[in-house]
């Protein structure tokens, strides 16, 4: 299988592990030896300026922190849009990447929009491959609005109206099949 970075994986309906039911993940790496993404529709209740004050001149004033996924929750990860993609220490896709945070000083004046993430998802290897032939996850491309929606709690239907056929027909799923 080729490489599914810069795609998403939507969680299916039929996904009901809390830390991914409805999630939208970036796939930030994906080889042989597995693969590694950003829950981008989780958003914490805790606040940057608390949680990692060093960072909180990378965000505007209140912004939370977002759950990456269940993998290192005390890990830091800052994803940023970049004026020139060359200057991502880890680059994504278009103008997405990982910043250095060796001097976060100069990730401002290097980005449009960042976000601080704590944790991240991740896959053994073969471990996504079965299961997306298990239907676990709907793929769609990426594209960076989604890594910074306003809107977490609509990312998931969004992307799924986006991707249209059949697809659009789930986006209007309730969460609760019984309540429909």
């Amino acid at each position: 299988m080729d490489s599914l970075r810069g795609h998403l994986l939507v969680a299916s309906p039929a996904l009901l592990d809390p830390n991914f039911k409805r999630a939208v993940i970036l796939v930030t790496e994906h080889n042989d030896e597995g693969a590694a993404g950003l829950v981008l529709n989780h958003p914490s209740p805790v606040g940057v300026a608390a949680a990692v004050p060093q960072l909180e001149t990378l965000v505007e004033d209140g912004e939370q922190v977002w759950v990456g996924g269940p993998v290192q929750p005390d890990a830091v990860l800052v994803l940023g849009e970049f004026l020139d993609p060359d200057d991502a220490a880890v680059p994504l896709f278009d103008s997405l990447g990982f910043p250095s945070l060796e001097e976060p000083e100069e990730i401002v004046p290097a980005t449009t929009r960042r976000r601080v993430f704590a944790g991240y998802a991740g896959w053994g290897a073969g471990q996504l491959e079965e299961e997306l032939s298990n239907e676990d996850w709907i793929l769609e491309l990426a594209v960076p609005d989604d890594a910074f929606t306003a809107e977490p709690d609509e990312l998931w239907g969004d992307v799924l109206r986006r991707k249209g056929g059949i697809y659009e027909l789930v986006a209007r799923m309730p969460e609760d099949p019984s309540l429909n």
